[in-house]
């Protein structure tokens, strides 16, 4: 496996790490009542742009396969 390959895997290992960690903040905010919609928005924002990197990331690992 090649360095950039490592490193990428790197950098997804990390920004799955970031993503769980925004899962459970989630779970803390949803907790509360009243809950701060905005926050919470914020949030689920910010855990869509790490899992939309996280997959562009894993393509260029990934060999593409010709179905």
């Amino acid at each position: 496996m090649s360095e950039t390959q490592n490193k990428i895997k790197e950098k997804i290992n990390e920004l799955r790490k970031l993503h769980s960690e925004l899962d459970m903040e989630i779970a803390k905010i949803v907790k509360v009542i009243p809950i701060d919609q905005v926050m919470l928005q914020r949030i689920k924002k910010k855990k869509l742009k790490l899992k939309d990197e996280i997959s562009k990331l894993s393509s260029h690992i990934l060999p593409d396969i010709i179905a």
